[in-house]
């Protein structure tokens, strides 16, 4: 049965090491979030590094997730003073189970305030595509969906929530997926 990977991606308003209210706020949200969506049913893991404490992004070691990489449009800092970018990568049972994490609870909170720490970009923020089972998404892979669907919109190669594909290809709705009271983006 294929699985689903969802891929984000955000350029901040200041670098991750910004001692300010605002950036403390995302990482103390972050870290509450990680553990209440590790915890969602549904949930099959999500890239994290060996060791956090060895640098940027771009230099750990994320194991089967690959080499971190980054959209083409990210033209900012890459080093530990200047890195002003959040991105995840995780793996789903399905569109559902992905769709409630994000839309409801701490996460759903934290998008209410996502322009209070991220830039507002023309550029999507994230992307869903299936993936064989047994299979794990890379960060290079998530890099090229998002492009994808910036340049040529929702397909099952590369979609959103809201104009979602099952994983035979066959174009579903938010309405099948999702809460009926939570149809708002």
């Amino acid at each position: 049965m294929p699985h689903l990977a969802l891929y984000t991606f955000g350029v901040l308003k200041s670098p991750l090491t910004d001692p300010g209210p605002l950036t403390r706020e995302l990482h103390h949200s972050g870290e509450a979030i990680y553990r209440k969506i590790g915890r969602h049913p549904g949930y099959l893991g999500r890239a994290e590094a060996a060791d956090r404490s060895r640098g940027t992004h771009f230099d750990l070691d994320w194991g089967a997730w690959g080499e971190f990489a980054v959209p083409t449009w990210y033209d900012k800092g890459r080093t530990v003073e200047t890195i002003v970018l959040d991105a995840t990568l995780s793996l789903w049972t399905d569109l559902r189970p992905a769709f409630d994490a994000v839309y409801t609870g701490l996460h759903r909170e934290a998008l209410n305030r996502r322009y209070d720490w991220f830039e507002r970009t023309e550029h999507p923020n994230y992307v869903t595509w299936w993936v064989p089972d047994g299979a794990i998404p890379t960060w290079q892979d998530g890099v090229s969906r998002l492009e994808h669907l910036h340049d040529h919109g929702s397909a099952p190669h590369a979609f959103t929530f809201h104009h979602s594909f099952t994983s035979d290809g066959t174009r579903t709705g938010i309405k099948d997926i999702g809460p009926k009271n939570d149809r708002a983006h």
